[in-house]
């Protein structure tokens, strides 16, 4: 008597999407083998078994990383998917009803993590139950370029982009002002836009990314200094302002206490800067978005310092 059941569908192994998903996010087979406990060669034969039964290549390899397909890129959130609703049958047949965890590392520039995301971190896992949150510091194209590679899965950033494959939420308004130390304008006035000259102008690199605030702004000048030091964070420009080594625009939230002290002044105060705002990046095709609409809510309601 023949069954009237269908039979099962050949449905991939969960070990198997377990190493295409460590693989896509870590964009080298050997970083992928080590969170899933396995040698890279057990991990590409998953891999490989993978391909075979899709019928796809998932990944482009070089010697030095991988990248996913277009196929690769097609799976991946249903690959994630099918792990979640796998954690989520043995949750329910041990009676555990909770949602399982979601591990987020969130990239960030080192000053503001220090200031703001590490002070904050216990508020936001209250705020946040079932995401797990850990912390990356890079400068804003890196941050942004890991992001998109998969080695981040979002990051906060006043990095402008125009990149389609991210997208983001508005966290806080960053507002900026072109400041010195009152002890190098003593000895070197800056009143006057032509007495630029005699300073030092402080960024980050060379295409001046602070500076241009000043030079976006209405009423504001090209000025012509001495030379442009170039320090490679606004974390360091903002020790060298407070040295009087120079003259450099930082965001206010991190000079507004010495400049209520006394200690920096705003130059030109008359002269408005245009603002930006911190941003939630991530992809736009990764399946936790409402994991990331929960974080931008947690990070709008936390004091930027």
């Amino acid at each position: 008597m023949k069954s009237s059941q269908s039979p099962l569908p050949d449905v991939p192994s969960l070990e198997n999407l377990r190493c295409f998903a460590a693989a896509a996010q870590t964009a080298t087979f050997r970083a992928a083998a080590k969170r899933v406990a396995l040698t890279p060669a057990a991990l590409g034969q998953r891999i490989r078994q993978l391909e075979a039964q899709l019928g796809q290549r998932l990944f482009e390899r070089t010697t030095r990383s991988v990248a996913l397909t277009q196929a690769g890129l097609a799976l991946l959130p249903a690959a994630r998917a099918a792990l979640d609703a796998a954690a989520a049958c043995l949750a329910a047949a041990r009676g555990d009803h909770a949602a399982p965890e979601i591990e987020l590392t969130i990239g960030t520039r080192l000053e503001l993590g220090l200031s703001f995301l590490v002070p904050s971190h216990r508020a936001l896992s209250k705020a946040c139950p079932g995401l797990v949150l850990h912390y990356f510091f890079g400068s804003g194209p890196e941050l942004l370029s890991r992001v998109r590679t998969r080695d981040l899965e979002c990051a906060v950033t006043s990095a402008r982009f125009t990149d389609p494959v991210l997208a983001s939420e508005t966290l806080h308004r960053e507002d900026y002002v072109f400041v010195a130390s009152r002890v190098l304008l003593r000895k070197t006035p800056l009143a006057r836009f032509e007495q630029a000259r005699h300073h030092t102008l402080i960024d980050v690199d060379d295409s001046l990314p602070l500076y241009r605030y000043w030079q976006d702004a209405a009423g504001g000048e090209g000025l012509s200094f001495a030379r442009v030091w170039r320090v490679g964070s606004a974390a360091a420009i903002h020790r060298c302002i407070r040295e009087g080594e120079g003259v450099a625009v930082l965001p206010r939230y991190m000079v507004q206490p010495e400049i209520d002290r006394g200690v920096l002044v705003a130059l030109f105060p008359n002269v408005k800067l245009p603002c930006d705002h911190f941003r939630l990046v991530y992809r736009r095709d990764d399946p936790r978005q409402s994991a990331f609409t929960k974080l931008a809510a947690a990070l709008r309601g936390l004091p930027l310092r």
